[in-house]
C-alpha cells in the first residue's frame, strides 16, 4: 500500500467514526446542558463550594464566576510549582522558576498547554496529578460553558439570564470529560500507553552518559489532554513520544479524542435552539474548512522535491516512521485547527508551505472545529458577521436565529475577531524589533521569523503547540507569552458573554420571505468565505514574510 492510499484511508476512516458518534453525543451534551436534575454528587460540590445551581446569572455575574474561578486556578498551580521542592512524589526536581511557574500556570488555566519546558526533567507527579491534569478537565469545561452561556442567548428571549456557570462547569466535568476520558485512558493503556507513578529509572548508558526515563500517570493525561483539546504533555516529545502515542491506531484515537466534543458540539447547538439544520450548517462549514486543510498538507508533504524525499516518499524530516506522512498530516492539522496545542511532528521540520498551513489554522481563530466550546463560540461570533456582511449586500436588517443583528451586537462582534491579531501581530513585532529576543531563534530569516510568529499565534489563540527550533524558556518569551495567553483567553470570553447577554434580552423576529435561510448551502457557503477572507486580510503580510517566503524559495 503506498503511503498516500495509507493517509486517505486513514482519513475516511477517521470521519467515518466521527459520523456515527455525531448525533447521539451531541444529543447527549445538550441533555447535559439543558437537565433541570443535579446528579448527588453534584450537590456535594455545590454545597462545598456554597453555589446555588439553580440560580440563573446575568451575562456580567457568569463573567465574574469565570474570571474568579479562572485567577484562583492560576494561583493554586502557580503556588504548586514554586512548592514542588518540597512536595512528595517531586521526583527530585527543584521548584519551578517564577517566570516559567507565572508561564505555565496561565498555559494550563487558559486551556493552552504551553510549554517552555520539558515535562520528564521539570515536573513531578504532584504537580502533573494535582495541578495540570485537574486543570485539562477544568479549563475545558469553562470553555464548554461559555459556549452554552451563547447558545442560551440565541435560544431564549426577553431575559437576561444566561444560566449558571457553576452548574455548567460542573456537569461538562463530570457527566462529559471524566466518563469520556475514563474509557480513553483505559484504550490508551491496553494499546501501550504508561500509566504507573514510578521514580526516576536508568535504563543503559548512552555516548558516555546514563539514560533515564521517568513514569508518570501518562495515559490518563494523554486521554483528557486530547479530549479537552488542552495540548501539553508528560514529555518533551509529546504525542510523538512511545509512551504517549505508542502504535499508529493510538495516534488515530487521540486525533479521533481531539476532534469528538468539538464537531458534535454543533449537534448540541442545534438542539438546543430548536433546529437541528442551524447546527449541520456550523458543522458542514467546520469539516469543509477541515478537510481542505487535511488535503493541502498532505499534498505538500508528499509532494517529492529532491532525492532525499523521492527515497523517503515524502517529507519525513521530523516525523515518527511509525505514523508516516498521513498520520502526521491529520494531526498537525487536527492540533491546529482545534486549540489543542499536542504534536505528534515537528512543525518546523515541515515543508515551508506545511507549516504556513499549521499557523494559518490556528489565525482562522481554531474555529475548524475550533477547541472546545471555544470552536463553537468563535464559529458563532463568524456567523453573526457574515450574516451582517449578507445584509448590506442586499440591504436588510440582518438576523440571526430570529435575532437583529444590530450596531451593538455587531461592535461586540468586531471586538472579539479584532483582539486575537491584535494581540499575536503587536507581539510578534515587539519580539523582533527588540534586540535580545531574536536571540532565542534558532534559524535565521524567514524561518526564523516564522518561530516566533508562530509562538505568538499559538499562545494567543490558546493552541500551545510549538514550531520547536525557539528557545521559549526565557523571561521575555515566559512572561510574553503569559500575557498574550490571559489576554486571548478571557478578553474574547468579555465579548461573548456580553453579546450572548444582548441576544438573549431581545424580542424574537419572525421569519419573513427575504429573511436569509442560514441553514441552507448559500450560508455556509458564505461564512466559510468571510472566514477566509478575514483572516488573509489579516494576516498576509506576515505570513509573507514568514512561510509564504521560505515555501517559494524552496
Amino acid at each position: 500500500m503506498s503511503p498516500e492510499l495509507a493517509g486517505v484511508l486513514q482519513l475516511l476512516a477517521l470521519i467515518g467514526v466521527l459520523a456515527l458518534v455525531y448525533i447521539p453525543f451531541g444529543t447527549y451534551m445538550a441533555k447535559v446542558y439543558s437537565s433541570k436534575k443535579h446528579l448527588r454528587v453534584e450537590k456535594w460540590i455545590y454545597k462545598g463550594i456554597g453555589a446555588n445551581p439553580d440560580s440563573e446569572m446575568t451575562w456580567p455575574a457568569y463573567l465574574r464566576a469565570v474570571l474568579a474561578f479562572s485567577a484562583v486556578g492560576v494561583l493554586f498551580l502557580y503556588l504548586l510549582q514554586r512548592l514542588q521542592g518540597v512536595l512528595p512524589g517531586s521526583l527530585g526536581f527543584d521548584s519551578v522558576n517564577p517566570a516559567q511557574s507565572f508561564d505555565t500556570a496561565v498555559s494550563f488555566v487558559t486551556n493552552t498547554n504551553w510549554q517552555s519546558y520539558a515535562g520528564e526533567q521539570t515536573m513531578g507527579h504532584v504537580v502533573q496529578t494535582a495541578g495540570l491534569a485537574v486543570q485539562n478537565f477544568v479549563s475545558a469545561a469553562v470553555g464548554m460553558a461559555v459556549a452554552m452561556a451563547l447558545v442560551r442567548g440565541f435560544a431564549r428571549s426577553r431575559t437576561g439570564e444566561l444560566g449558571n456557570f457553576w452548574a455548567d462547569l460542573v456537569r461538562g466535568t463530570l457527566r462529559i470529560l471524566v466518563p469520556v476520558a475514563a474509557v480513553a485512558a483505559v484504550v490508551l493503556v491496553a494499546c501501550g500507553a504508561l500509566q504507573n507513578f514510578s521514580g526516576i529509572h536508568e535504563v543503559g548508558q548512552f555516548m558516555g552518559g546514563s539514560q533515564q526515563w521517568n513514569g508518570g500517570a501518562v495515559a490518563s493525561t494523554e486521554a483528557i489532554k486530547e479530549l479537552g483539546t488542552n495540548g501539553g504533555g508528560n514529555f518533551n516529545a509529546n504525542s510523538a513520544h512511545p509512551f504517549e502515542n505508542p502504535t499508529p491506531f493510538t495516534n488515530l484515537f487521540e486525533i479521533f479524542l481531539i476532534l469528538v466534543i468539538p464537531f458534535s458540539l454543533t449537534r448540541t447547538f442545534g438542539v438546543l435552539v430548536g433546529s437541528v439544520k442551524q447546527g449541520y450548517a456550523i458543522l458542514a462549514t467546520m469539516a469543509a474548512i477541515w478537510i481542505g486543510f487535511v488535503a493541502l498538507m498532505m499534498w505538500t508533504e508528499f509532494a517529492h522535491h529532491g532525492p532525499a524525499l523521492q527515497a523517503a516518499g515524502g517529507a519525513m524530516e521530523g516525523k515518527e516512521v511509525r505514523f508516516g506522512i498521513g498520520g502526521s498530516s491529520i494531526f498537525a492539522v487536527t492540533t491546529t485547527l482545534t486549540s489543542t496545542g499536542a504534536v505528534d511532528s515537528f512543525h518546523s521540520s515541515f515543508t515551508g508551505l506545511g507549516g504556513g498551513l499549521t499557523m494559518l489554522g490556528m489565525m482562522l481563530g481554531e474555529i475548524a472545529p475550533g477547541g472546545v466550546g471555544s470552536g463553537l463560540y468563535g464559529i458563532l461570533i463568524m456567523a453573526v458577521i457574515a450574516v451582517f456582511i449578507a445584509g448590506l449586500m442586499v440591504g436588510r436588517t440582518p438576523e440571526y436565529l430570529g435575532k437583529k443583528i444590530g450596531g451593538r451586537e455587531m461592535k461586540l462582534a468586531a471586538c472579539y475577531i479584532l483582539i486575537t491579531p491584535a494581540l499575536v501581530l503587536m507581539f510578534t513585532a515587539a519580539s523582533m524589533a527588540l534586540p535580545t529576543p531574536p536571540n532565542s531563534m534558532l534559524n535565521s530569516g524567514a524561518h526564523g521569523f516564522s518561530e516566533v510568529l508562530y509562538a505568538f499565534t499559538s499562545a494567543a489563540n490558546n493552541n500551545g503547540s510549538a514550531f520547536a527550533g525557539l528557545n521559549a524558556n526565557t523571561d521575555w518569551f515566559n512572561t510574553m507569552t503569559g500575557l498574550a495567553m490571559l489576554l486571548g483567553r478571557f478578553l474574547p470570553m468579555v465579548f461573548v458573554l456580553a453579546l450572548a447577554g444582548s441576544l438573549a434580552g431581545q424580542q424574537p423576529v419572525p421569519l419573513t420571505a427575504g429573511t436569509l435561510r442560514t441553514e441552507k448551502p448559500l450560508f455556509t457557503g458564505l461564512l466559510a468565505g468571510a472566514i477566509l477572507i478575514i483572516t488573509g486580510l489579516t494576516y498576509f503580510p506576515a505570513l509573507a514574510l514568514g512561510p509564504l517566503a521560505e515555501g517559494l524559495a524552496s
